[in-house]
């Protein structure tokens, strides 16, 4: 990211923090990716940067895959924002306890009884590894002995959860089973501006899964919810190439992220 480019883009929201929103993911862009997610850590550096962002703009929000009360225990800020199960979970600053879309409670048991029939042996030897997400399970395969055969049986229990009514998503080496109700980041951002005291909103993220805030945005500035959208692309090596596309700003990495950061809390 150069300067000049960077500072044209990020102008509406710097210039008027106070009815600025600055949304970012936190898996590949506030933290570096890992092998296991739950070795998962955001940098003190950008840690910092978060606080004083928090201090600046009307809104601060993390928007991840992760529960929300997982995802404000790896970032450890109280004072900002966040969106869990890609925004099915809103956990708001100062609040002890998130709160869920109560239609997804049903649909969590069953999404849970289908994965524990799906966590086999076989899936555990192929080194397949599960992570909870209240409504959602992910089955993830990276850094399995064998990934293209991870690959495969994680394609069969996608074909599995199709055939029994649930929803599939595909992420950066991650399959997320879903229940058949509209949840993503798009959905939650949208519904957590509702109302806020914004005009210009940015939101920054790398996988597939960012793509559906980039629409969403762009979609309330078309409709006069926002009179800015600023999608940042948080560019990688195994990062969907629509990232990059459709970004107003690409940034590499979680390294440029910070960069990203400190820009938005310069004077």
């Amino acid at each position: 990211m150069t300067s000049v480019v960077g500072t044209e883009v990020l102008a509406p929201l710097r210039g008027d923090p106070a009815r600025g929103a600055v949304l970012l993911d936190i898996d590949g862009t506030l933290a570096p990716i890992v092998e296991h997610a739950a070795d998962a850590q955001v940098p003190e550096r950008t840690r910092q940067l978060l606080i004083a962002l928090a201090r600046r703009y009307s809104v601060v929000a993390c928007v991840s895959g992760r529960q929300a009360s997982e995802a404000r225990a790896m970032v450890s800020i109280g004072s900002i924002s966040y969106l869990g199960t890609h925004g099915a979970e809103l956990l708001k600053a100062g609040w002890t306890q998130p709160v869920i879309d109560p239609q997804l409670e049903d649909w969590a048991r069953r999404i849970h009884d289908f994965c524990r029939e799906a966590d086999t042996t076989d899936l555990r030897r192929l080194r397949v590894r599960l992570e909870d997400k209240g409504p959602i399970v992910a089955f993830h395969w990276r850094g399995a002995r064998d990934e293209a055969a991870a690959r495969s049986a994680v394609d069969a229990i996608a074909a599995r959860a199709t055939a029994a009514g649930l929803r599939t998503h595909w992420g950066r080496k991650v399959l997320e089973v879903r229940p058949p109700v509209q949840i993503d980041k798009g959905a939650g951002v949208r519904s957590f501006l509702a109302g806020a005291p914004v005009d210009v909103a940015l939101y920054a993220g790398d996988d597939a899964t960012d793509l559906d805030a980039f629409r969403a945005l762009v979609q309330m500035t078309e409709d006069g919810e926002l009179s800015r959208a600023i999608r940042v692309g948080v560019s990688s090596e195994d990062g969907p190439r629509e990232i990059v596309d459709e970004a107003d700003l690409v940034v590499d990495g979680t390294e440029g992220v910070q960069q990203l950061l400190s820009m938005l809390v310069a004077d």
